[in-house]
C-alpha cells in the first residue's frame, strides 16, 4: 500500500469565481446522539438488492427494455434512445447531464430538490452557450412525468442534453440541443451499489489536479470534464484504493473524481469553498442541514494538512449521499463512520423519505 503523501506546504489564496455562501464560521451547539444502525442497515439491503439483481443478469447487464424515455419531447422505449456514434457531442464529449435523486415517501415517489437540478442544467447550458429546448417548468415537468410512466418508488434520474447531428468540426452545428431523461434502479436495472459493500471507502491523494477555473468553466456538468475524475479515479484503483482526492492547481483540497469531500476536525464540518469545484447540490444540502443542526461549519481553502489532522472524512453526491472513508493512504481512521457523519446520515434519511416537516419543501411529488 503506498505511502500517504504528507503535504508541508500552505496552499495559496485563489481569488474566487463566484461568492461562496458558506465561506465563513457558523458557530453553534452540538447535541449528543443515539447510535445510529440506519447505515448499515442500509448497506445490508443493499447488499441484499445487488445480489438478487446480479443473479437475474446472469453475468451481463441487463439493457431495460421496459424503461420508457423521455427524448426531445416524445416518450420512447429504452432501446430506441440512440444517436449515431458521429454525433457531436459523442465525439467531442459536449453533453451536459444532471444525475438526480428520487424517494420513496408515504405520498409517494417525490424527486430530491428538482428545482435546484434544473437550474444547474440550465446554467451549464448558459456556460457553454448552448440553447435548451425547454423552460424551466417544462423541464421539471418532463422529469416527473418520465418517473411516473417507469412506475418505480425511488431511483436515479439522467438528464442530459445533447447535440445529436452528425459533426466533425469542433464546433456544434447549432445552438439548440436535445433533452433525453432516463429513470431507473440502479441495483436492479443495473446491477450497481448505491453504498460501498463494506459500508466505507479507502482513498488517496490524485497526482492529478482539478481543472483551473481560467481553462475551461468548472461549474458546467459537461461529459469532457469528467475526464479530470477519470484518470484520477483509474489512478486509485491502479493503486489499490477505491476514490480519489484531488488538489487544486494551487496545492488546496478540492473534491473527489466526481463527490464533493468533507472533513470533520474538532466536531467542526469543513469543506472546500466554490471556485475551484463544481456548485454540489449535495454539498450545498449538508451545510443547510448542519447549519439547522447546530454544527459549526466552515467551507474555504483548506491545506492538504487537513486530511491528516481530521477525525472524520467522507464523500457525498447525489447517488451515495455520505461515503464514510476509513483509510486514506496509509493513514486508518479510528471510527468509521464517525458521529458527525452518522448524524448527517440519518439526517438526510429522514429528509429524502419525506419524514423532516422543515425539509419538506425540497421533495417534488410525482
Amino acid at each position: 500500500m503506498p505511502a500517504f503523501p504528507l503535504f508541508r506546504k500552505t496552499c495559496s489564496w485563489i481569488e474566487r469565481q463566484r461568492p461562496d455562501p458558506y465561506d465563513r464560521r457558523f458557530s453553534g451547539r452540538s447535541s449528543d446522539s443515539d447510535a445510529f444502525p440506519v447505515m448499515e442497515s442500509e448497506n445490508k439491503q443493499s447488499r441484499l438488492s445487488l445480489k438478487d439483481a446480479r443473479a437475474d443478469l446472469r453475468g451481463e447487464k441487463r439493457m431495460m427494455k421496459e424503461r420508457t424515455v423521455f427524448v426531445n419531447g416524445t416518450y420512447v422505449p429504452w432501446d430506441d434512445a440512440k444517436i449515431h456514434i458521429m454525433s457531436h457531442s459523442v465525439g467531442r464529449g459536449s453533453s451536459i447531464f444532471e444525475v438526480i435523486g428520487f424517494h420513496d415517501t408515504p405520498n409517494g415517489p417525490a424527486v430530491f430538490r428538482l428545482d435546484e437540478y434544473v437550474a444547474r442544467f440550465r446554467n451549464s447550458a448558459a456556460l457553454l452557450d448552448m440553447e435548451p429546448p425547454l423552460s424551466a417548468s417544462g423541464l421539471q415537468e418532463a422529469v416527473l412525468e418520465t418517473v411516473r410512466r417507469n412506475g418505480l418508488k425511488k431511483g436515479i434520474i439522467k438528464l442530459v442534453g445533447f447535440y445529436p447531428e452528425i459533426a466533425f468540426k469542433i464546433l456544434p452545428p447549432g445552438k439548440r440541443f436535445q433533452v433525453a431523461i432516463f429513470v431507473f434502479d440502479l441495483a436492479g436495472d443495473l446491477g450497481e451499489s448505491l453504498q460501498p459493500k463494506d459500508g466505507s471507502v479507502t482513498a488517496c491523494i490524485s497526482k492529478w489536479r482539478r481543472l483551473d477555473p481560467q481553462t475551461v468553466p468548472i461549474e458546467a456538468k459537461v461529459a469532457a470534464n469528467y475526464i479530470n475524475g477519470i484518470v484520477a479515479r483509474t489512478e486509485a484503483r491502479d493503486l489499490g484504493f477505491d476514490y480519489a482526492i484531488l488538489l487544486d492547481t494551487r496545492g488546496c483540497i478540492a473534491e473527489g473524481g466526481t463527490e464533493s469531500l468533507f472533513l470533520v476536525r474538532g466536531g467542526r464540518l469543513l469543506t472546500s469553498s466554490l471556485g475551484t469545484i463544481l456548485n454540489s447540490i449535495t454539498r450545498k444540502t449538508l451545510l443547510e442541514v448542519a447549519e439547522t443542526m447546530g454544527m459549526k461549519t466552515f467551507a474555504g481553502r483548506l491545506d492538504p494538512s487537513t486530511i491528516v489532522e481530521a477525525e472524520e472524512i467522507f464523500f457525498a453526491g447525489t447517488v451515495g449521499k455520505l461515503i464514510p472513508v476509513r483509510q486514506v493512504g496509509d493513514r486508518i481512521l479510528q471510527e468509521v463512520p464517525g458521529p458527525v457523519t452518522r448524524r448527517l446520515f440519518e439526517r438526510m434519511t429522514l429528509i429524502t423519505s419525506g419524514g423532516d416537516e422543515h425539509f419538506r419543501h425540497w421533495l417534488y411529488p410525482v
